[in-house]
């Protein structure tokens, strides 16, 4: 899993942190795996945003490989 840190000033006296982390997952087989990784966050989770791959013929379905779990991290 990586994990990513962004900063953001809104004005002058207020300052937010985000981390983006990337999980590998199959939708189909790792929904603990998810309920897991999200429990242990400490700060809010503001966005989860999926990856979804499409296949070509012959069936054409999508899956999601990877979730990307944008959260809010408390200033210190």
């Amino acid at each position: 899993m990586n994990s990513l840190i962004l900063d953001f000033t809104e004005g002058e006296r207020m300052k937010t942190k985000y981390k983006v982390h990337k999980l590998d997952i199959k939708m189909t087989t790792d929904q603990s795996k998810l309920e897991q990784f999200l429990n242990s966050l400490e700060g809010e989770v503001t966005a989860i945003i999926p990856n979804v791959t499409s296949y070509a013929k012959p069936f054409q379905t999508a899956a999601v490989d990877f979730l990307l779990i944008v959260e809010k991290v408390k200033l210190n």
